[in-house]
C-alpha cells in the first residue's frame, strides 16, 4: 500500500491546490515570509521529503504549522503522512511548469541573501 493510500485509509488526507489552481500571487505571498522561504530553501537544500520537526525555525510550533501551511494552500509544497510525521516536498516540477524559472530564481536570491550559493 503506498503512502498516499495509507493516508486516505487512516482518514489522514491533506488537500493541496491542483495545477490550475495555483496563482503566482498566492506563491509569491508565501514566498515573501522569511520563514517561508527558508523552509523552501531547506527544502531545495534538502531531502526529496523532510518532516516538519526537521526545521530549526525561530518560531513557534502553531506559527510554523500556520508557514507550512500558507505553502501547501499556495501550492507551493505538497505534504503527506507517513506514520505520524508530515513530511513535505516542493513542488519544483509543477511551479517551473506553470512559471518557469521562478522558483530558481527567488531560491538563488534568497541563498544570495543569506550569504551562501548554491554550488556550480
Amino acid at each position: 500500500m503506498s503512502t498516499t493510500e495509507r493516508a486516505a485509509a487512516s482518514g489522514r488526507h491533506i488537500a493541496h491546490p491542483q495545477l490550475e489552481e495555483i496563482r503566482l500571487e498566492a506563491v509569491l505571498h508565501a514566498l515573501a515570509d522569511p520563514v517561508r522561504l527558508r523552509i523552501a530553501r531547506e527544502l531545495a537544500d534538502g531531502h526529496e521529503d523532510m518532516a516538519c520537526i526537521a526545521f530549526d525555525l525561530p518560531v513557534s510550533k502553531s506559527t510554523t504549522t500556520h508557514h507550512f501551511k500558507v505553502l501547501r494552500e499556495a501550492g507551493v509544497i505538497r505534504q503527506h503522512y507517513d506514520g505520524t510525521s508530515r513530511l513535505s516536498r516542493l513542488r519544483e516540477d509543477e511551479l517551473e511548469t506553470l512559471f518557469p524559472g521562478l522558483l530558481a530564481a527567488v531560491l538563488e536570491g534568497a541563498r544570495r541573501s543569506a550569504g551562501t550559493r548554491e554550488p556550480a
